[in-house]
């Protein structure tokens, strides 16, 4: 949201190069991820014009005309093609990486496709976590703060907004609800406090955290806010922990790589900035896996490994 917002006037964009990957390889699927702000209705023919193309990536595109007259000839082209050439079935789905087992709300667009000659049948993962699940786990039975062994004086108030929501859980007694969303204290499960003499690689303190309206950290008992980039090094607010006492302190690298699912044994190289950076720009390695697998699945099911 924060972006520039050029689409086909970006020179940044790497749609084109995305579809000129697909239409050199013709590979039985593809999986391309972007930020939610694509969705925006101001983008919404340039994404038809991506979907297209990567629907029909052999389709001759003219570099003579505005790319909206390519993108209505495309139109014309799909409903007079028929089945001939290369060609995907192309689905389009905006997840939460806090639906699949990933301790952060990051919305994210997915396009994927599928070569059309495979007949293969698939649809997006469904969620597998819910807040549900985690509001009944903290105001319903309590087995959150059980299992963390927080004491009552320590626990997260309930937020009014959700009364009525745990007045319904309870009385529901939805107990067959998918598993509940991971926090950030799930994610920080093992992990000392951050210092330079636990020997742990990345997990340092680094200054200069400052909370300010818009920017004020994420809480330890909620999925994390979607990490971000950045244009100018590290945005404050979406790497940042908020304590109960409202004082707030950056992400380490390894919190950061925690919080986006990978493996601790993954090493970022460069400075704090540059791996925050890295991390910030990254698909979470639990939600790659969920779509990918699922999509690996429906076009060789013989091929599918045990999640690490």
């Amino acid at each position: 949201m924060g972006g520039k917002a050029k689409a086909y006037d970006d020179s940044r964009d790497m749609f084109p190069e995305a579809i000129r990957a697909v239409r050199e390889l013709a590979p039985s699927a593809f999986i391309f991820e972007n930020v939610r702000g694509l969705l925006r209705p101001a983008f919404a023919d340039y994404v038809q014009f991506v979907k297209l193309q990567l629907e029909f990536p052999t389709f001759p595109i003219s570099r003579n005309i505005e790319w909206t007259s390519n993108l209505r000839r495309l139109e014309r082209h799909k409903t007079q093609s028929g089945d001939k050439g290369l060609r995907y079935r192309v689905f389009q789905h905006l997840a939460d990486a806090a639906d699949y087992c990933v301790p952060q709300r990051r919305h994210r667009v997915f396009f994927v496709g599928i070569r059309t000659d495979l007949n293969a049948g698939w649809s997006f993962p469904m969620p597998t976590h819910s807040e549900d699940s985690l509001i009944r786990d903290k105001w319903v039975t309590g087995d959150y703060w059980e299992r963390h062994q927080v004491s009552r004086g320590q626990r997260e108030s309930i937020p009014p907004r959700l009364s009525r929501r745990i007045e319904v859980l309870k009385s529901d007694g939805l107990f067959e609800t998918p598993t509940a969303w991971q926090t950030v204290r799930d994610a920080f499960i093992g992990l000392p406090r951050p210092s330079s003499k636990h020997g742990m690689a990345d997990h340092k303190q680094q200054s200069g955290a400052r909370s300010y309206p818009g920017h004020t950290g994420s809480p330890m008992d909620q999925p994390a806010k979607a990490l971000k980039a950045g244009d100018h090094g590290v945005p404050g607010g979406e790497n940042m922990l908020r304590n109960q006492n409202k004082s707030v302190r950056y992400f380490t690298i390894r919190e950061s790589a925690r919080i986006q699912t990978f493996p601790d044994d993954y090493r970022l190289l460069g400075s704090w900035t540059e791996a925050m950076r890295q991390l910030g720009n990254a698909v979470p390695v639990d939600l790659a896996y969920c779509v990918g697998s699922s999509v690996m699945a429906s076009i060789r099911p013989d091929a599918i490994q045990s999640p690490r």
